[in-house]
């Protein structure tokens, strides 16, 4: 590495009075940190820096970011496009950090013609019902609203997704959050999952838009990736026919193999048999996306604190569910000292108590006994707090 570092610095030196009829020696003006990169960034242009000068003055980049995004943009003459690509994002709404947000993502957007490619795309959005805000993130999320085709490619996809979400406000509002997923090929993937999913499957379109509205990215993985998603929740024993597998094969495509064997490992490290881990997940499968951690945390509490089996908690899976800080520990805490107290009838299972409303809790076993144990609405305040 250093001799390959020493030979490209004795090249420099070799060359660079070459360069001098191109102007270089007013370029090492500008600054020696720009002057470094530039002078790798070769000699496209009769002026190779102007772009890298342009990047720091105009869009608020650093010397060395400059640098590197302009290396894309080495055949442009002039800032003619540059500016009129910036001067456009100003006026729909991009501040600077927008603006170098998307260059830095794709340079050589800044390459691009307003009238034919951008302008037509912002009216579209526009007439869809988005507002300004709503298109600047929208893009920001998914900047390859800019380089797809506005007939061709974005509003064919928008009309699937459209379909498959069941609503366009759906759609967008996805896209403002993370885009990925939009642009997926129709023919290659989208159809081919929604056919394996409806006709292999048997999962009727209606369950699948209610799935999808939560994780769009579902559909927008690779064909081979979703059927082995699909062997993956059939391993546990769960039929395709089952209302649960959609649910299911959306929490699997949230957590990873090795996620899902760590918290295979921790809960057999608790007691529970591998078909008992099957089962808890096929009843409540949303528990595999706690942390491993927090997971842990739950199980010790329900096991040494409240005095649960493991059998009983991979029976009652759900009760994983609940914030350990904010509900588990604060109505554990009100049924304890109710019990300090004589007041506790012992009737109503723990497992009861978890599951009903904050306020039904408060009515059933916190103000009948206000006067007695004033202290309770304190237990559950300090909760709250500390799940904060």
């Amino acid at each position: 590495m250093a001799v390959a570092t020493l030979r490209s610095v004795l090249r420099c030196e070799i060359l660079l009075p070459l360069f001098e009829t191109c102007r270089l020696r007013d370029l090492l003006c500008f600054s020696s940190s720009v002057d470094a990169a530039a002078a790798v960034c070769g000699t496209a242009s009769p002026d190779p820096h102007f772009m890298v000068e342009y990047l720091v003055n105009s869009c608020g980049f650093s010397p060395s970011e400059a640098a590197k995004f302009s290396k894309p943009l080495a055949h442009l003459r002039s800032t003619e496009k540059p500016d009129a690509v910036v001067n456009f994002m100003r006026s729909q709404g991009f501040d600077g950090a927008g603006i170098r947000k998307v260059i830095s993502l794709r340079p050589i957007y800044l390459c691009c013609n307003v009238e034919k490619n951008l302008a037509p795309k912002f009216q579209f959005l526009r007439d869809l019902g988005l507002s300004e805000s709503d298109i600047v993130d929208a893009i920001l999320k998914n900047n390859a609203i800019l380089r797809h085709d506005l007939h061709r490619s974005f509003v064919p996809k928008l009309e699937v997704w459209e379909s498959l979400l069941g609503s366009r406000e759906l759609v967008f509002k996805h896209l403002k959050k993370t885009g990925w997923f939009f642009f997926s090929s129709v023919e290659k993937t989208l159809h081919p999952n929604l056919k394996f999913l409806r006709d292999e499957c048997g999962i009727p379109e209606e369950r699948l838009s209610l799935v999808l509205r939560g994780r769009p990215q579902l559909m927008s993985q690779k064909p081979e990736s979703l059927r082995a998603l699909v062997a993956r929740v059939e391993e546990l024993g769960m039929p395709r026919q089952s209302r649960m597998f959609i649910w299911t094969l959306k929490v699997f495509h949230k957590v990873s193999k090795e996620s899902f064997e760590a918290k295979v490992e921790l809960m057999r490290s608790f007691g529970w048999s591998e078909s008992e881990f099957s089962s808890a997940v096929r009843k409540t499968p949303t528990f595999l996306w706690i942390s491993l951690d927090m997971m842990r945390r739950k199980v010790e509490f329900f096991i040494y604190v409240v005095g649960y089996t493991p059998s009983l908690i991979a029976d009652k899976s759900d009760l994983l569910l609940y914030s350990l800080q904010k509900r588990v520990i604060p109505r554990f805490r009100v049924t304890e000292m109710l019990k300090l107290k004589g007041l506790w009838t012992g009737q109503a299972k723990f497992s009861y108590i978890l599951s009903i409303t904050d306020t039904k809790f408060i009515e059933q076993f916190v103000l009948p006994h206000k006067e007695n144990v004033p202290e309770l609405l304190d237990i559950l305040r300090a909760g709250e707090c500390e799940g904060k």
